[in-house]
């Protein structure tokens, strides 16, 4: 699919910086920047992929805007495998909105968020899942989620996806010409057997990527992390030492923390969103008592609980009550306040934790934080964060299609053990080959795609 029209955004971030950028693509990019242009030669005759230095000039009154570099690169060898111009012009709201809108009043439209990566998925430079996969890259907050994107951005998803639906066309194909040809001798005789056979080799590998699907979506989200415990049991002195920055007020005065604080920290690759709550606790205080409500709500989202026990006092019904609180979520149960005499019975809290890992620190002392990170990492990535990108399948609703995949996998080997024809497993072989195009792209609805890329930055 080719787009007519042409298309431009500003493709750097909003404010003041050292340059802005505004992009063009599309059959007129060239002849719109063209004619804003003032410099030796006109980008029409230049080379592609050149960068030129001139002016951008208003047409209407001669007067120059800007001065600019401009880059030319030429269809098929770009991104949107368009025509595609940049326009480098000094940073700062004003400037860069001043050439946009001279470039806007050249015939071009304003591009709709993702539109030039929708182009690029459009033009087939790029499939569905790289195309998602360039958002993902923009959002890593890590070098391991970076890792993981750009390995799906160079297609490592997509080659493994275009084999599995490569597989399952092969033994669609074997099935009919066995049903259409059965005279014709050279052709591969499909048994319920063999059917059987190479479906469950497909549902191995799809087996393979579904079980590192966990840890992927941790690196491409990031681990919610409530940190949970009495008031001034030491929640925002840890937030503040995992992040390396006083975010937190920290006080002696119980119930300090009234509202939850928010921050992301990079944990031996693994990307948290760390959620300092109020201390939760029965109390009269109404802005107090909000914030201890919404530390329960943080509590029930959270991926990750991190609670503090004070190792110098003796276990409370609060204490015991927030084990409870936790539930089934994975959790490290933490002795702060080490530097002190113990109070604490370790027995007891051994007992509350149920297996759960205990990790003792001194914040005072800055004491037992690389054990804790340790503690976190081991807890979900247990050989730690391989570098190995193949590994991880991120996307959430990559993971989604690719459990429907295995689903109907398995119908059509449940069928072939039934000792069903061919035929009737061939049904569920096709409906997979189907749900793993999806994934690419290759079977998927234009409604599907517009929600996707709406979801985009603009000029992206």
């Amino acid at each position: 699919m080719y787009c007519e029209d042409t298309i431009a955004a500003i493709s750097t971030p909003v404010g003041e910086g050292a340059i802005s950028i505004v992009r063009l693509s599309g059959p007129e990019a060239i002849q719109a920047a063209d004619r804003l242009f003032a410099g030796k030669r006109t980008l029409s005759e230049v080379p592609s992929h050149t960068m030129h230095y001139g002016r951008i000039v208003d047409p209407g009154t001669g007067r120059t805007i800007e001065e600019a570099m401009v880059s030319v690169m030429k269809k098929p060898k770009t991104f949107t495998r368009e025509d595609v111009v940049e326009i480098n012009c000094h940073g700062g709201l004003t400037s860069v909105n001043r050439v946009l809108e001279l470039v806007l009043d050249q015939n071009v439209r304003l591009a709709e968020p993702g539109e030039f990566t929708k182009r690029a998925f459009l033009n087939g430079r790029i499939d569905l899942s790289q195309a998602e996969a360039v958002m993902d890259l923009i959002r890593a907050k890590t070098d391991q989620a970076m890792d993981v994107a750009i390995g799906q951005v160079e297609g490592t998803l997509s080659r493994l996806i275009h084999q599995l639906r490569q597989q399952l066309l092969d033994i669609l194909a074997a099935v009919e010409v066995n049903i259409d040809y059965p005279e014709y001798d050279d052709a591969e005789v499909v048994t319920g057997r063999l059917l059987r056979d190479r479906s469950i080799a497909v549902r191995k590998q799809v087996d393979h990527v579904l079980s590192t699907a966990r840890q992927g979506k941790i690196l491409r989200e990031g681990l919610s992390t409530a940190i949970i415990g009495r008031p001034n049991v030491g929640k925002s002195s840890l937030l503040n030492h995992l992040i390396h920055e006083n975010r937190a007020i920290v006080t002696d005065v119980p119930g300090t923390t009234r509202d939850i604080i928010e921050d992301y920290v990079n944990i031996h690759g693994i990307p948290l969103k760390l959620i300092d709550t109020a201390g939760i606790r029965e109390t009269e205080d109404t802005v107090e008592k909000i914030g201890v409500e919404r530390s329960r709500t943080a509590l029930k989202k959270a991926d990750l609980v991190l609670l503090l026990i004070n190792y110098h006092e003796e276990l409370t019904e609060g204490d015991r009550q927030l084990f409870t609180l936790i539930g089934e979520t994975p959790a490290i149960i933490i002795l702060n306040k080490t530097d002190l005499s113990g109070g604490v019975s370790i027995d007891a809290v051994e007992k509350l934790a149920a297996g759960r890992q205990i990790v003792r620190i001194s914040l005072l002392n800055e004491q037992g934080i690389p054990e804790l990170e340790e503690s976190i990492a081991s807890l979900f990535f247990k050989n730690g964060v391989t570098q190995n990108e193949e590994a991880y399948v991120s996307n959430t609703r990559h993971i989604a299609l690719l459990k429907k995949a295995r689903s109907a996998i398995s119908d059509a080997i449940e069928a072939a053990d039934q000792g069903l024809p061919v035929d009737m497993a061939q049904i569920d072989i096709k409906r997979t080959w189907d749900i793993l195009g999806e994934i690419v792209g290759d079977t998927v609805s234009d409604s599907l795609i517009n929600e996707l890329f709406s979801k985009f930055c603009l000029g992206k």
